[in-house]
């Protein structure tokens, strides 16, 4: 069975890019656009993984959706990745204070973004 990952990004392009990038791995890949649309994905499909975009538009941004993905019982355990242009340590410590499991600068290597879902994915079931 496929791992379920959610991309939550405003840009087309980069979710785009990381479709692209994972074709060839196992996973069930669904997008959001903004912050909302990223939590009525989450807490209605329950993904293993989500990758979600540090500062996006509108009114919830990626720390505000993962505190609150951390904040429901239902998906607490959900790994969560954030995706950032912004790579100061203050952001990597918003992004951890927040429930992120790991802080990706952009831009990234596609292959290494493959390899570190893998590995995410691999250390939870070994646990």
């Amino acid at each position: 069975m496929p791992a379920k990952l959610l991309i939550v990004e405003d840009q087309a392009d980069i979710r785009r890019l990381i479709r692209w990038a994972l074709e060839d791995d196992d996973y069930e890949i669904r997008e959001a656009a903004n912050g909302a649309a990223g939590l009525d994905q989450i807490l209605g499909w329950h993904p293993d993984m989500v990758l979600l975009d540090m500062m996006m538009p509108g009114g919830m941004d990626g720390l505000e959706l993962c505190r609150q993905v951390r904040a429901a019982p239902g998906t607490a355990k959900t790994i969560i990745v954030m995706l950032t242009a912004k790579a100061t340590s203050a952001d990597h410590e918003a992004a951890r204070t927040a429930g992120a499991d790991y802080f990706l600068p952009k831009p990234f290597s596609p292959a290494k973004l493959s390899e570190l879902l893998n590995a995410l994915l691999k250390h939870r079931q070994d646990r």
